[in-house]
């Protein structure tokens, strides 16, 4: 199980952080898992997040850079590719991967990697956080987007520490 090894979290209040949530469409059963993860995440952190669809995968990579680029302090990208038999899995993976990298780093806003990449339907649902599953990657994703917000503010100079 590939959640073996996942370190502790703790909920530390976030009320003072702005968090955009950012889901796909595609998979609406997975998806709603992952959302529901995210949103209970935030809930145990005291922040309310600004919930935001886009049609799938692909499309997560520009709507983080909008957010980023808005202000807010932390970015969760959700979204579930299902492999078939063509290459367009590796594409999808691929762009969407190095997009969301390419948001974080160049924006120096953390982005919670919420993005399933699975051979099959049923390893998506065992990702998604619904009953029955064995992880809760949308929580996890969301979680560690915003600790490391944390982080990120801590490194921020004094005076523009003070402004926020």
């Amino acid at each position: 199980m590939s959640g073996a090894g996942a370190p502790a979290t703790h909920a530390v209040d976030s009320s003072d952080l702005r968090v955009a949530v950012i889901a796909a469409s595609w998979h609406e059963t997975v998806m709603d898992g992952l959302l529901d993860g995210a949103r209970r995440a935030c809930a145990d952190h005291s922040v309310e997040p600004e919930v935001l669809r886009v049609p799938g995968s692909f499309e997560l990579p520009v709507a983080a850079q909008a957010a980023a680029a808005a202000g807010f302090d932390a970015v969760v990208a959700l979204g579930v590719v299902i492999r078939g038999g063509t290459p367009h899995f590796e594409y999808v993976c691929a762009a969407a991967t190095d997009g969301l990298n390419r948001v974080a780093l160049d924006h120096t806003v953390p982005v919670g990697f919420g993005l399933l990449t699975c051979d099959d339907e049923a390893q998506a649902l065992d990702r998604a956080g619904l009953a029955g599953s064995h992880e809760d990657k949308g929580y996890e994703a969301t979680a560690a987007a915003l600790a490391t917000a944390h982080v990120v503010r801590s490194l921020r100079p004094v005076a523009a520490r003070r402004a926020t």
